[in-house]
């Protein structure tokens, strides 16, 4: 365990935040890692849901949704900013019970990278990855991408 800096309502490790850091500065740094940018950010956030409170609840409804788009619908993770701004635009969401973790991939599988491309086959794989883990969930959140007009 180290100390540092973590996300206000994220529930991670200073250690687990600074290795998230590390393959932002990485995607944001060379275009050949910033594909699925997108899915890093969502499966980082609802790999770390934190508690439920308003901006915690919201971030894990935004960012499954997104999730499941991408994995599951196809859709571009480079148009992630703009289905954000439709989510948002839903008032509230319900808190989901996070699944369980233990097992699963993680930041710390991504930031080994070596290449692009294996950095964007690890992302993928992780980002399927925790979608499934929250496979009790998938159908409420079919549902929000119905409700927001985005099937």
């Amino acid at each position: 365990m180290s100390d540092g800096p973590t996300h206000p309502y994220y529930g991670c490790s200073p250690a687990c935040w600074a290795r998230y850091g590390e393959v932002l500065a990485r995607e944001f740094q060379d275009p050949a890692y910033f594909g699925l940018h997108q899915l890093t950010v969502d499966a980082y956030a609802v790999q770390h849901p934190g508690i439920p409170e308003r901006r915690a609840i919201q971030s894990v409804a935004l960012h499954l949704i997104t999730l499941g788009m991408i994995v599951e619908n196809r859709f571009d993770p480079g148009q992630g900013p703009r289905l954000h701004r439709r989510i948002v635009e839903r008032p509230s969401f319900d808190w989901l019970d996070p699944p369980p973790m233990e097992g699963r991939m993680t930041v710390l599988d991504v930031v080994s990278a070596q290449r692009p491309r294996e950095h964007q086959r690890l992302v993928r794989a992780w980002a399927e990855d925790v979608w499934q883990a929250w496979a009790p969930h998938h159908q409420v959140v079919r549902g929000w991408i119905r409700e927001l007009g985005l099937s």
